[in-house]
């Protein structure tokens, strides 16, 4: 019998309704406060752009044990749009069916469309919401998340991999997205290797699922959240900022926006913002929202090691990552977490072709035994290894303090560091005169008949002989000494010169990072 198209279509649109779920789950999921797989989509992207790819996807079993049955798509949105009128691809877990957890054929459509944006050159979201694995298939479901995290190194450093957790990610699941570019979580959402009852069962121990895997704790404590938000709405509100900053792949530049804002635009501002007591603090974020474009600065991990202030901005409409000591946080001293964070956003900048700026205002490394015994050693030099790596353009201008390992290890002229300038009230040595004096003059100082007095004579001759940037000028090991009112304008200037760097290396297959 042959049919009319019109039933063959009728037919495509019963199959495709089947893959949009029930109200009843649809409801279930609304009551948790969260978005469908769906809805997320639709936000996600720019309106109207979704094309979705193996929508009608089936598992290989017709029903599981326990009754559940199967259905089209198999748990996971998957396809690719425009996100500000640029390609994505996207994966969103549908915890509306088998609570989004993982099958074979599940994750096989989530490492497709993995390949493709690899293939096409765009950027992967993954959008968790998932039981985990899924029982029923047993190590069908352990090999998938296998191949998963295969397509996540074979894309990094390629693609940018943004994760977005918007409900449960347990066990072997947390690691795919540990392995991406980006973590964004919300306040209804959770991450963790065993849950709070394997907890409580093999270490005695009583803790919820916030305390031990949520968004707050996983941004404050841990740093595996680079972006936590209150719900579904502003997370992927942020995504699509985020991306306003990122190139599709390895390949191209950021996007560029043409500036609204004067390149040379002074910023007296900053003569009175930081003070010239080494001592007093102040925020970096008001140097770095003073001297770019519009003041718009896209903070990254703001909550974790706040000693170190890391994000994107724009100088002239050109994308930078800005990479700055923050002196309200340890005195802006450099610690174990703060050279982790430090380390990750150099290296995601040096991989998507994103100029590195470095505000510096460091009194060295946090001392003591709890950083000795954490490994400050190896986790310094991993800083030194990302900024000696590094071939896109560096910059940087020293505020206030830059003293010992620490003016090392931030692109100094010994890591390759491109163009380097300091404010005249700049403190460039091994050590603050203050205590360079205790350690050279102290017999001296202890016999004088005025010890105060004295003690004085030799920090001031100190600093006037070590103690400042004309040292450094007069060795070639900073470009110029410069007031800071012109820091945005030189900035722009040795940036645009900078965008034409041409860096060659010797060939390897590949570094040995301090790990």
């Amino acid at each position: 019998m042959i049919r009319e198209m019109s039933s063959y279509i009728e037919e495509l649109h019963e199959r495709q309704s089947i893959s949009e779920g029930d109200e009843k789950s649809i409801a279930r999921q609304h009551s948790k406060g969260r978005l469908t797989a769906r809805e997320r989509v639709d936000l996600l992207f720019d309106a109207g752009t979704f094309t979705e790819i193996d929508t009608l996807v089936l598992p290989r079993y017709d029903e599981y044990v326990g009754g559940k049955k199967s259905q089209y798509g198999d748990g996971v949105v998957t396809g690719f749009g425009l996100v500000n009128g640029r390609r994505v691809f996207v994966a969103s877990q549908d915890a509306g069916v088998m609570g989004g957890s993982l099958g074979e054929m599940h994750a096989n459509k989530i490492v497709k469309a993995m390949r493709m944006a690899i293939k096409y050159g765009c950027p992967f979201i993954a959008i968790n919401d998932s039981g985990g694995a899924r029982i029923q298939e047993g190590v069908d479901s352990l090999g998938g998340y296998a191949r998963i995290f295969d397509a996540n190194c074979e894309a990094s450093g390629v693609i940018p991999q943004i994760s977005v957790i918007m409900g449960p990610c347990a066990g072997g699941a947390v690691y795919s997205p540990a392995l991406t570019d980006f973590v964004f979580m919300t306040q209804q959402s959770y991450m963790f290797i065993t849950g709070p009852n394997v907890v409580k069962a093999v270490m005695q121990e009583d803790v919820s699922f916030e305390e031990l895997g949520g968004g707050l704790m996983h941004s404050q404590e841990s740093g595996v959240c680079h972006f936590l938000t209150s719900d579904d709405r502003e997370c992927l509100n942020r995504v699509r900022n985020l991306l306003s900053f990122l190139p599709g792949n390895n390949q191209d530049d950021p996007p560029y926006i043409p500036p609204l804002d004067d390149p040379e635009r002074l910023c007296p501002e900053l003569e009175k913002l930081v003070p010239t007591d080494p001592s007093k603090s102040y925020d970096v974020r008001q140097v770095i929202t003073s001297v770019v474009d519009d003041g718009r600065f896209f903070e990254v991990h703001q909550l974790w090691a706040e000693n170190m202030v890391v994000g994107y901005a724009r100088l002239n409409g050109y994308v930078v990552g800005i990479v700055a000591n923050q002196p309200m946080v340890l005195a802006g001293c450099i610690d174990i977490k703060a050279s982790i964070k430090a380390t990750h956003f150099i290296r995601v900048c040096d991989a998507y072709n994103i100029p590195i700026i470095t505000l510096q205002d460091v009194p060295g490394f946090l001392p003591g035994r709890e950083q000795e015994f954490g490994g400050i050693i190896r986790n310094g030099a991993r800083m030194i290894y990302a900024y000696s790596e590094a071939t896109v353009p560096k910059l940087m201008m020293i505020l206030r303090k830059s003293y010992g390992g620490a003016y090392c290890v931030m692109s100094s002229k010994g890591l390759r560091g491109d163009l380097i300038y300091a404010w005249p009230n700049a403190e460039i040595a091994v050590m603050g005169a203050e205590g360079a004096v205790n350690i050279l003059f102290r017999r001296e100082v202890d016999s004088a008949e005025n010890p105060a007095a004295r003690r004085q004579e030799l920090v001031a001759d100190y600093e006037k002989k070590f103690n400042n940037p004309y040292v450094a000028a007069s060795r070639g090991l900073i470009d110029d000494v410069v007031e800071p009112r012109d820091t945005r304008r030189l900035l722009i200037k040795s940036l645009e010169l900078t965008l034409s760097k041409r860096e060659r290396r010797e060939p390897r297959k590949h570094g040995i990072s301090p790990m």
